[in-house]
């Protein structure tokens, strides 16, 4: 999805959701910042612009979004819930100095799972943890 050639608005509305203020600005800066932010992260940087927000407000708005299936949910760490308007099949690598998660590409296609026969998959998740090359450069 390219930020800039979306009308958000119509987006929103083509997957059948009311295109509010709060929500063209949750959808904005979901694309705009790529990197996969908290709920804390999307208040804090909105609240100047929008003053009746509430974290509340944003979690309804997250939740809804996923049900419509324009973002997804990366729960990498167990007590870090966060935000991916891409929901292209696609892992994420987290850096365990710097925190910061990247997007990375994955082929899915010839991986074996067994186990799975007779289940139906509704979600696949791919998840990396360890260092960043910025952070290695940065501590050589």
């Amino acid at each position: 999805m390219n930020p800039s050639k979306l009308n958000i608005q119509e987006y929103l509305r083509g997957h059948g959701i009311k295109p509010s203020i709060l929500r063209t600005k949750v959808l904005e800066y979901l694309l705009k910042y790529r990197s996969h932010p908290t709920v804390d992260e999307i208040y804090k940087a909105l609240s100047d612009e929008i003053p009746t927000l509430s974290k509340t407000t944003i979690y309804n708005t997250l939740n809804l979004f996923v049900q419509k299936g324009i973002t997804q949910v990366i729960v990498i760490e167990e007590n870090e819930t966060r935000y991916d308007a891409d929901t292209s099949v696609h892992g994420h690598f987290k850096c365990q100095q710097c925190g910061k998660i990247y997007d990375v590409s994955v082929d899915i296609s010839g991986m074996k799972v067994q186990g799975l026969d007779g289940f139906q998959v509704k979600e696949k998740h791919i998840y990396f943890k360890g260092i960043c090359k910025e952070c290695l450069k940065n501590n050589l």
